[in-house]
């Protein structure tokens, strides 16, 4: 079983993300894209890093696989996200969260082999997946359990 923490991802503008920087936080990985039903979700993202910056941090992973719905460059994205709904926390290169390209951090997200705790599938945009303090996961939670919700929340307090 693989350390979360030893995952190699790259920013939206193609910077190394050190996931080790983040130790002692939960994470909250979400699957985002633009053009999506959720996507107003963002603005509960961005109030929910707000709110618990000290113990969490969310990261956004822009995905293109569920109805071509985060077609656009890096630029387009960062864009999107800052002028739309003032996104100030950290944003990955897009990547497949499913199939045969699926990112390693998908993969250890959706296989107990890797994880330790359980599998899953990423259904849609939006989903959101919980990490503990020391790396390990908590729970994921699909695109309809909004950022606010208690099921997320009941894990920072």
């Amino acid at each position: 079983m693989a350390s979360f923490y030893d995952i190699q991802i790259n920013s939206l503008n193609g910077q190394p993300i050190d996931l080790e920087s983040f130790k002692g936080k939960h994470i909250l990985i979400v699957n985002v894209a633009s053009k999506c039903g959720f996507t107003p979700q963002y603005k509960d993202l961005q109030a929910l890093y707000e709110q618990y910056k000290e113990q969490m941090v969310i990261i956004g992973v822009p995905c293109n696989q569920f109805g071509g719905q985060e077609p656009g460059a890096a630029e387009d994205i960062n864009a999107f996200c800052e002028l739309n709904y003032g996104v100030t926390f950290p944003l990955t290169e897009k990547l497949d969260v499913k199939g045969k390209q699926q990112h390693p951090l998908y993969l250890w997200l959706t296989n107990k082999a890797e994880n330790g705790v359980k599998s899953s599938s990423v259904k849609w945009n939006f989903q959101k997946y919980l990490i503990d303090p020391d790396g390990q996961l908590i729970d994921y939670f699909y695109s309809l359990t909004k950022p606010s919700s208690s099921k997320i929340s009941k894990y920072l307090k």
